[in-house]
């Protein structure tokens, strides 16, 4: 059942799950979202790892590294996740971890923000884009960002006129 990908992720990005400097992720929702068929299909992925050092005040001197494993893809349909692990896609037996490296961050207004990542899916390393919240509380900050990617660039599936290309990667991450 070819199906969808990455979410990547993000994939790692989940890797927006940024921190202010030596901070502990405490919670992650990694969501993402495609069409089959025409019809949206949803899914997540756990797992998340990552080394976060995010300073609000001057966010050129933040960095984050962060990886989420493959193996936890997770669409509610068993069959689809084991094709979605298969070599067929994510290949999860060479690849098993998604990962994301910051470049660069900028502050836009308020509390949003930019990143500049290197995303790597399948040995594929190319850079995303990541535009986030970010909002402290006492010693506790939550990280949500969402961006789109296309699945063919990282060599996730083959071109299908039932699978859709995009994919939409959602970050809700918490750290103390």
């Amino acid at each position: 059942m070819k199906k969808f990908l990455l979410p990547i992720l993000l994939i790692t990005l989940a890797t927006t799950a940024f921190t202010y400097v030596n901070s502990t992720i405490t919670r992650s929702v990694i969501t993402f979202k495609t069409r089959n068929m025409g019809i949206g299909v949803n899914g997540s992925i756990s797992g998340l790892q990552a080394d976060v050092h995010f300073n609000p005040a001057d966010p050129t001197t933040s960095t984050i590294e962060a990886s989420v494993d493959v193996n936890s893809i997770n669409t509610d349909n068993s069959s689809r996740d084991e094709h979605l692990r298969s070599e067929d896609y994510f290949d999860v037996a060479h690849y098993p971890k998604i990962t994301l490296k910051s470049v660069s961050f900028k502050h836009s207004s308020g509390n949003n923000y930019t990143g500049q990542f290197n995303l790597t899916i399948k040995g594929k390393t190319k850079p995303v884009e990541i535009p986030f919240t970010y909002i402290q509380t006492g010693n506790a900050a939550a990280f949500k960002g969402s961006f789109k990617l296309n699945r063919l660039d990282y060599g996730v599936g083959s071109s299908s006129m039932i699978l859709a290309n995009e994919v939409t990667v959602n970050i809700d991450a918490g750290v103390e």
